[in-house]
């Protein structure tokens, strides 16, 4: 071998090695790669993050597909564990849905609801609940939800207490804000959302204080309804004695512009974000319900629950809409999915370090 050969053997090896190494991140003394890509293009998934023994999870359930029709609707489930995705056995009983919601709690994903849309383009909201075990991959029925709802926003509290705020209810929005008890295994009522009921609205919670933002509300005129953008946010304080009653109060709008179906999660203990989605809603195909299609942003929207404040500001990342949320683990912030431009199905995966906005 010459010289000349053997130095371009050892770049060629030092490329491949970082090439290699790019996707992964040091976890107590291991390394675990990051997913780069979903294993579909999907939009509307519900999502969720779990951290067991130092090993990140990543979850995606339910969804839509890149044709966009009724029979692209999917309930494949596929969780990141290992460095590899994983596909889930999913129970028969969950039928292929839009619009369900997932969140983590003590070391299991709880998935609930979605809608179904049939041939004649009905749709139906379905009450289940599933609880995943995040070491196993087992699916439980959980008792059902009171009154199913889709396109809902789900919160953690306590590490117990999960709340499903407004949504929509097979023929319309509903102002309910329901509280799963993952010890008991109960459900009850809460105060009641303070603004006009809303879908495809986004929100967080950090501490006792819930935020929720936009959405679309419903207008009926002569027997027909329009759906229109909400641009709205409430803050919601939870007693802290009774999960049940908390205190609503309308805030300051972050721009006056109300987003469709943004990625929202919190951040310490003081911010909460809300990331991308679309100011024109949209019909789950990506077309607006003005027929004009739908154009996603590239925004990023921080309120600060101390200050009382609002950042926003427009990242380099790519524009995505049509999320169901931000996942917040240690390295950051992550999307999995959505629609980009020309409302484009996309596998993407996007991640965001943690820092103030200027």
């Amino acid at each position: 071998m010459t010289k000349k050969t053997g130095i371009l053997c050892l770049l060629i090896f030092v490329t491949v090695l970082l090439i290699n190494c790019s996707n992964q991140l040091s976890v107590q003394n291991k390394s675990y790669e990051f997913p780069v890509r979903l294993p579909h293009a999907v939009s509307n998934n519900a999502v969720a993050y779990l951290q067991l023994d130092g090993q990140d999870q990543f979850y995606t359930f339910n969804g839509l597909h890149r044709g966009k029709s009724y029979t692209d609707i999917s309930n494949h489930a596929f969780v990141w564990k290992k460095g590899q995705w994983q596909t889930m056995m999913v129970p028969e009983q969950q039928l292929p849905v839009l619009a369900s919601t997932a969140v983590a709690v003590n070391g299991s994903v709880y998935l609930f609801g979605g809608y179904t849309v049939a041939a004649d383009h009905s749709e139906k909201s379905i009450p289940n609940v599933w609880r995943i075990d995040g070491i196993n991959d087992q699916w439980y029925a959980m008792p059902v939800m009171p009154v199913p709802v889709d396109d809902a926003v789900a919160v953690v509290y306590q590490n117990r207490y999960i709340y499903l705020i407004s949504g929509w209810h097979d023929v319309d929005n509903v102002d309910l804000v329901q509280v799963f008890d993952t010890k008991a295994l109960t459900w009850q009522q809460a105060t009641p959302f303070p603004l006009p009921a809303v879908f495809g609205h986004a929100g967080g919670i950090v501490g006792r204080k819930i935020l929720i933002c936009d959405g679309v509300k419903v207008l009926k005129t002569s027997n027909k309804k329009q759906f229109l953008p909400s641009p709205a946010c409430a803050m919601g304080t939870i007693d802290d004695q009774d999960p049940t009653v908390i205190d609503w109060e309308q805030i300051p709008h972050h721009s006056g512009t109300a987003y469709y179906r943004m990625a929202a999660g919190s951040h310490a203990s003081t911010e909460i974000h809300f990331v991308g989605g679309s100011d024109n809603p949209y019909n789950y195909d990506g077309i607006g319900y003005n027929e004009v299609p739908s154009k996603p942003s590239n925004g990023w929207r921080v309120y600060d629950v101390i200050t009382k404040t609002w950042k926003v500001n427009n990242h380099d990342q790519s524009a995505s809409m049509d999320h169901r949320a931000l996942l917040n683990s240690p390295h950051g912030f992550v999307i999995l999915g959505g629609m980009i431009e020309n409302q484009l199905v996309t596998d993407q995966i996007i991640y965001h370090k943690k820092q103030k906005l200027n």
